[in-house]
């Protein structure tokens, strides 16, 4: 079951908080990662290498304080950053 958009849930005060530490491209590469795009799809659509979108989430990874890409996009989801839209359909 997917939050409304305008939903204030503690969860997404939460997310959206934190999401304050990245810089704006690293908010573009978490809502396409959170939409389920691999490094190269996120590197495509934002002009720039594969090698620079996996920096950029390492980075997000780091400011977070998660592991992995499931707990950022976790993050993404609950903050209202992702279009809600599967993979590919961009």
């Amino acid at each position: 079951m997917r939050a409304c958009a305008s939903c204030e849930c503690p969860a997404r005060t939460e997310a959206r908080a934190v999401l304050g530490a990245l810089s704006a491209r690293e908010l573009e590469v978490l809502a396409l990662a959170g939409d389920g795009l691999s490094n190269p799809e996120i590197a495509q659509i934002l002009t720039i290498s594969p090698e620079t979108a996996k920096d950029h989430l390492h980075s997000i990874y780091r400011k977070l304080g998660v592991r992995s890409r499931l707990q950022a996009a976790k993050i993404a989801w609950q903050a209202g950053i992702t279009s809600g839209r599967p993979s590919g359909t961009r």
